[in-house]
């Protein structure tokens, strides 16, 4: 029996050791105390993994969502955990870091998956070891390094439906043998949208229509030293990020009364949504980048010294017809209402980083120790400009007032005519160029030890210092809306009032009529000769400019303590305290009223713990994980309908556990089954201590209680792979089986309608997405042939929900929904030398 154990164990697989650097140190992922999930190049070709969206089908814990630009209004969650994007102000609660380098912005971070030597998914807070804003996890990916040995190659083709084309290259050369190499891989993906126009023949969204390339030097004239240097540049022209109005509004039939020749919206519901159907104009938002990073590493003796720097600067450009229907309303920037050289929206991010840190071990190897210091400097420069067409006015009293016998079919139009001697004023042409700023410098001092008691035993201490100081200011470079201005005169004069008009309608003309983004900042008080602007009138949400300053400093901190057997068994449990650093809402109207734009710093205190088990000779790994987050000061933002809201949520909460499992067995099958609870929510209480102006306020209290955004409670994923040799002459075959499932998840910021009841489809129903790939390679390893497909059973789902901008109010809510990619298929053709 012995002799028969002795031989199923030399036939067996060998343990695949998966080398991670989630520590900053070289280490197996089955021996460091963190629950972190590392994923191979391979893995991420199975299930078609192109970019960081499409992680959730490999680790159901990830999730990334975009409303209306992918440039600026991606957000990506961890264990439920995330921030709203779609604001420039907001920094992401999931950093990203590509070979130690920060990525200031998710959208940064949404290139192609090219040249991946590893993949790592941190789950909560990392910030003891990870420069900025890792207050959820992180997310680490490490490209390949220049082969300084030999010559190697590679090229990938692929085509698929929707007219999919991708093709990824690159070659690494030894310009002097084991000691100078060079790497340079780029990848060109162009896809048509899966989204097309009723309303508007020809316009599409969700295309692809991007590259990259990347190359690397890497110069090693010693054992003791390493230099490595990387530059990259890509762009991106593509048409994002149109949505499916999934519900229209009651008051449609208004639109008619209003003197309109239709309401703008030809599909909408179940069935535009299954049909991928829109109603909008073109959509556009393109991007350029490019980086340099320098990568010092010294073996001193003592200790190793690693010194990283970097410069990067990303420019985005949108033109959204973000009133996502086929009237001619408003757009942003270049869009369709505007004029002849109207200002684009869009400007540039340039963000330097410097990290040094030292690390080495003392007393015998009891003590593991790593010291550090990191600096950034982020400068955002960006011109938000919007104009208002010339169905803007009818539209907006169709889908707010609908029809007001007293007041004819056009109220928005005829009530600007109380401020301005009884001739009407009109809204088209309106329009404002607004210029957000923000200078941002972060410093940090940072310690990160492992102490070994024993050769099971240890302890591992960590804190770190962060000092943040941000200069936030918006001034308005030109703009011009009369049709506010006569709504204002009439409200400050008493105009209304002493007309009978009712409030309520008084403040949604001023709502619909001085839409932020198209209103001058200097519009003035009647009577006072221009001297006095009228957002200094208390009641009037008018866009008013701004130049502060934000500061603050914290420390974050770990402990940590850890059983190892040295035989498959791990067992951990610890505490860390995260932080995510605070800022300017980059918004028109966030001084309004003398609101402060800055928001807080969102804090956690997280704790964890977990064991890490393999058996059969590490053919089988199990790891369970059971967290808790305790978030104080959570930042979220919203958009009203008119405006970007961003505040401070006193507490929010994630609790729950994360299960992995592996399986290697005998002809080349494995099986894996990943499964989270996380249970995200705000407590009743959430809206405790926190002080706002009222609407932020109602706001804030409809959370409490409510699940987070996007913050499924059950997720899993299960796959079986075959890949081994088929035939004596040495072909192989992969086959590849994945589904992934998601509970129901809210899609909105808000689950309550300021009516106090529930928002219409607020949910996303759960569901299960299948991916599959089949593959055969040539005996010499050099040629791959694959046919894949993602979402085969073609579940069309919701990201992100919100109101359709000044398209009815509460209880009567037009609603839009950013839909995630349909069933795609297609065949790849891989080679290698």
């Amino acid at each position: 029996m012995a002799y028969a154990q002795d031989a199923q164990d030399r036939d067996a697989p060998e343990r695949e050791v998966i080398i991670v650097t989630a520590t900053l140190r070289a280490a197996d992922v089955q021996d460091i105390p963190i629950a972190v999930t590392a994923v191979s190049p391979e893995q991420l070709d199975r299930q078609n993994v192109q970019d960081i969206k499409s992680l959730t089908s490999i680790s159901p814990s990830f999730n990334v969502q975009s409303s209306q630009t992918e440039s600026q209004g991606t957000s990506i969650r961890i264990r439920g955990v995330g921030t709203t994007g779609n604001n420039t102000g907001l920094e992401s609660s999931v950093g990203v870091f590509i070979d130690g380098v920060y990525q200031s912005r998710p959208g940064i971070a949404l290139g192609d998956l090219l040249d991946l030597e590893r993949l790592e998914i941190l789950r909560g807070p990392q910030g003891t070891l990870f420069g900025r804003n890792t207050s959820a996890g992180a997310l680490n990916l490490t490209t390949k390094r220049p082969n300084l040995t030999r010559a190697e190659a590679f090229g990938n083709f692929t085509y698929g439906n929707y007219d999919f084309f991708n093709v990824q290259a690159g070659v690494s050369v030894p310009l002097i043998s084991d000691q100078l190499g060079m790497r340079i891989s780029g990848a060109y993906r162009k896809r048509d949208g899966f989204l097309n126009s009723v309303g508007v023949p020809g316009a599409e969204s969700s295309n692809r229509d991007r590259y990259v390339i990347r190359g690397q030097l890497l110069w090693e004239p010693s054992p003791d030293i390493s230099i490595r240097l990387i530059g990259d540049y890509a762009k991106a022209n593509e048409n994002c990020c149109d949505a499916v109005i999934v519900r229209e509004t009651e008051l449609q039939p208004f639109f008619a009364l209003n003197g309109l020749p239709n309401d703008g919206v030809v599909v909408s519901g179940p069935q535009a949504l299954k049909d991928l159907q829109t109603n909008s104009q073109q959509f556009l938002n393109n991007t350029e980048q490019y980086g340099f990073s320098g990568e010092l590493k010294w073996d001193l003796g003592p200790a190793q010294m690693t010194y990283i720097g970097s410069f990067r600067r990303f420019e985005a450009e949108s033109a959204q017809e973000s009133d996502f229907v086929s009237l001619n309303l408003f757009s942003t920037g270049r869009g369709s209402t505007a004029a002849p050289g109207f200002p684009k929206t869009g400007g540039p991010i340039e963000t330097m980083t410097h990290e040094l840190r030292f690390q080495g071990s003392a007393f015998n190897d009891a003590l593991d120790f790593l010291i550090g210091a990191y600096y950034s400097d982020e400068q955002i420069d960006e011109v938000q400009s919007m104009t208002l067409g010339t169905d803007y006015q009818r539209a907006v009293s169709a889908g707010n007032f609908g029809f007001i016998p007293t007041l004819g079919p056009n109220p928005a139009f005829l009530l600007t005519s109380f401020g301005n001697g009884g001739i009407p004023v009109d809204a088209a042409g309106n329009f404002a160029v607004n210029r957000f700023r923000q200078d941002a410098q972060s410093f940090s001092i940072f310690t990160h030890n492992v102490i070994n008691f024993t050769d099971n035993l240890s302890l591992t201490l960590g804190a770190r210092y962060v000092d943040e100081k941000k200069r936030g200011s918006f001034e308005q470079l030109s703009a011009n809306s009369p049709a506010c201005q006569a709504i204002t005169n009439a409200l400050i004069s008493g105009a209304f009032t002493n007309a009978g008009i009712p409030a309520a309608l008084q403040q949604g003309a001023l709502g619909v009529t001085c839409f932020p983004f198209a209103t001058s900042v200097g519009l003035t008080v009647p009577g006072t000769g221009g001297t006095v602007l009228a957002s200094s009138i208390p009641g009037l949400p008018l866009p008013r400019e701004f130049d502060e300053v934000f500061k603050d400093d914290e420390l974050t901190y770990t402990a940590q303590v850890a059983y190892n057997s040295n035989n498959g068994f791990l067992a951990y449990a610890g505490f860390s305290r995260g932080f995510k650093s605070g800022g300017f809402n980059l918004d028109p109207a966030a001084a309004a009223n003398g609101n402060d734009p800055r928001f807080n710093s969102e804090k956690v205190n997280a704790y964890e713990a977990g064991i890490k088990t393999e058996f059969a000779n590490g053919r089988i790994r199990a790891n369970l994980a059971l967290f808790h987050m305790d978030m104080s000061d959570f930042q979220v933002l919203e958009f009203t309908g008119v405006q970007f809201q961003t505040f401070n949520v006193a507490s929010a909460k994630s609790t729950g556990a994360e299960l992995e499992l592996f399986g290697q067995f005998d002809s080349g099958i494995s099986v894996n089954v990943a499964v989270t609870y996380a249970d995200a929510r705000y407590p009743g209480n959430c809206a405790d201590g926190v002080v706002g102006d009222p609407q932020t306020l109602q706001t804030i209290r409809s959370l409490c209680g409510a699940d987070l955004t996007n913050a499924p409670k059950f997720t899993g994923v299960a796959g079986i792979t075959y890949d081994n040799q088929i035939t004596d002459s040495g072909w192989k075959m992969l086959a590849n089986f994945n589904i992934n499932y998601s509970d129901d998840r809210r899609t909105s910021t808000s689950p309550l309608d300021t009516n106090g009841l529930p928002i219409p489809l607020d949910i996303q129903e759960s569901y299960f997405k299948m991916n599959a790939r089949l593959g055969f390679t040539t005996p010499d390893d050099r040629y791959s042939f694959e046919l894949w497909g993602t979402n085969l059973n073609n579940e069309i789902t919701r990201g992100i929900t919100a109101n359709t901008p000044l398209r009815g109010g509460a209880g009567a809510r037009s609603r839009i929904g950013f839909v995630e990619e349909p069933r795609m298929y297609g065949i790849t053709v891989r080679a290698k030398y």
